[in-house]
């Protein structure tokens, strides 16, 4: 399929699009309410076929990378759920006697896909070590496809699956081949989890959420990690969260910054779908990386 852009789709399309992804109407609401932009031969079905991620593109650093070792690893899950499963990604380079800065990333509400997998290479390649966990495992995993992902994902209690999160995180800092620096980075819902972290977990060092909830404001005080953010313009409703979160960090005196990026959707860094926005996303992925160098790496 040819790869489409956001300028391809009317805004008020997008916008519907994102109201369906997060579960705020459901697949029939989309497609009734989408028909008025099905014209010139296409359906609103066609419409949301060329809008749903294609992963296809989903592969900027090859799984057989001779820079980095890969593998499929399982964490014990303190919530009763028997395991975790996630993706590890080291530098090749990577041993306990030569060690790196620890990457957790958490990914969208959709499970483990081929994108955060990706994500997770690239992290290796810049010489961390990087583990994605699938917030789905405990009901049977991401299933190979967005949409059954998202029903999966709503099956799934938040707060277990917070948990073992963080049981995932401590696990990646405590590997031996970790320098003892641990870094998150999330999207969407995993953005949200990014924060959380930041409050939960007293040893994080970093932080980078990409179109995150942020935590209650006052829980910031509680953040020990440098923080950076990373928002949507046209996603208004997260952007808008972004000022009083700021002043928050500021006044609890935590190293941070954030940026709102312009004429950009909600998932600008997600190269599979149309609302991937090149410059932004490469802008905000090397801010991500010289974050993560200045604060685990010192």
């Amino acid at each position: 399929m040819e790869r489409k852009k956001a300028s391809d789709f009317p805004q008020e399309l997008l916008d519907l699009f994102h109201l369906y992804v997060h579960g705020e109407i459901d697949r029939r609401a989309f497609l009734d309410r989408a028909a008025k932009f099905a014209v010139g031969g296409l359906t609103a079905a066609g419409l949301l076929a060329m809008l749903k991620p294609n992963y296809a593109w989903a592969q900027q650093v090859p799984k057989d990378d001779k820079r980095i070792r890969t593998e499929y690893a399982t964490v014990p899950s303190p919530q009763g759920n028997g395991s975790i499963r996630g993706y590890l990604v080291r530098p090749a380079s990577a041993t306990a006697m030569a060690t790196v800065p620890a990457v957790l990333v958490i990914h969208e509400n959709r499970g483990l896909n081929p994108y955060i997998e990706d994500v997770a290479r690239r992290l290796g390649t810049a010489s961390f070590m990087a583990f994605a966990p699938d917030g789905l495992t405990s009901v049977g995993g991401y299933p190979g496809n967005d949409e059954k992902g998202g029903e999966l994902f709503a099956k799934v209690d938040r707060e277990k699956m917070t948990e073992d999160f963080i049981a995932a995180a401590t696990w990646l800092k405590a590997r031996p081949e970790s320098s003892g620096k641990l870094g998150v980075v999330g999207f969407c819902f995993g953005g949200g989890v990014a924060n959380t972290l930041a409050v939960r977990m007293p040893d994080l060092s970093a932080a980078v959420p990409f179109y995150g909830q942020p935590p209650a404001m006052a829980d910031v005080p509680k953040i020990k990690a440098a923080v950076l953010a990373h928002h949507a313009e046209l996603d208004t409703r997260l952007a808008s969260t972004w000022p009083e979160y700021d002043t928050a960090l500021t006044a609890a005196k935590i190293p941070h910054a954030g940026y709102i990026y312009p004429k950009t959707n909600h998932g600008f860094h997600n190269d599979t779908t149309p609302r991937y926005d090149e410059a932004a996303a490469k802008l905000a992925w090397q801010r991500t990386l010289d974050w993560f160098n200045k604060y685990l790496r010192a």
